[in-house]
């Protein structure tokens, strides 16, 4: 199912579309305000760490090389909880530095299950950078005789989020949430100058989504669009002054 949050930005969408056709082609009414609103106004707050704020946490974490090497994942690739724990050696390519995302593990009735991930964009091939590819390779070779398709973080859910608290504690960071760190990862490309577009197609996401949820972040190019149109009329009236010379 998708997320309130997304049910409301694609209603917002639609609702725009009708209305544009009410006001200019004639258009009765806006179906989408008659039907009313589909999923929430509110979602819950986002929380993040800074790269600074992640890295203390990381260090915190070394003395237990599996729960490191997932948090490592999830911060850095910004895949969702489920993801994570559903990884296999299988789904990692070490010689092009390569991770695909096709399944998502879940704690139904007591038993272990694998699913298909939330959405179909979640089915996605995620480029790693070149120090965790060997991070992770180092952590596959550790294993001992695990099989190509064999959970490599065999933990549950309640113990990653345990760890996080423990880790959090001993680096002296604000507790997050564990979803928090997809957070944390998308904030950092944002900050980076990557756009929604870019982010979207790493972490699984529309792209209206990425704009809706982290609009705040996305720094306002206002300035720089009137300063460029300010340098084209500049030159333009510089090219007309040389021709009347």
């Amino acid at each position: 199912p998708y997320s309130p949050t997304y049910l409301k930005t694609l209603h917002n969408q639609l609702s725009a579309i009708f209305n544009h056709g009410v006001r200019y082609y004639g258009l009765k009414s806006n179906p989408a305000a008659i039907a009313g609103n589909m999923g929430s106004e509110k979602h819950k707050e986002m929380l993040f760490w800074t790269k600074e704020e992640y890295l203390k946490f990381a260090d915190a974490m070394m003395d237990k090389p599996r729960s490191f090497y997932a948090f490592e994942v999830l911060y850095w690739c910004g895949i969702r909880e489920g993801e994570l724990l559903a990884l296999t050696p299988a789904d990692f390519n070490f010689e092009k530095g390569t991770l695909s995302i096709t399944k998502s593990y879940q704690r139904l009735k007591g038993r272990d299950v694998i699913t298909d991930p939330k959405t179909p964009k979640s089915v996605r091939v995620i480029q790693m950078p070149q120090f965790l590819t060997e991070e992770i390779h180092d952590y596959v070779k550790s294993l001992y005789k695990i099989q190509p398709d064999q959970r490599m973080f065999d933990m549950t859910k309640h113990y990653l989020h345990h760890e996080m608290d423990r880790g959090a504690k001993e680096a002296g960071v604000k507790r997050i949430r564990i979803h928090d760190l997809r957070h944390s990862h998308v904030s950092l490309l944002i900050e980076m100058g990557f756009s929604a577009l870019a982010i979207a197609d790493r972490v699984g996401h529309e792209s209206i989504d990425i704009t809706y949820k982290y609009a705040h972040l996305f720094p306002s190019k206002q300035k720089e669009m009137a300063q460029r149109l300010d340098i084209e009329r500049t030159e333009e009236r510089k090219v007309g002054d040389g021709k009347s010379a």
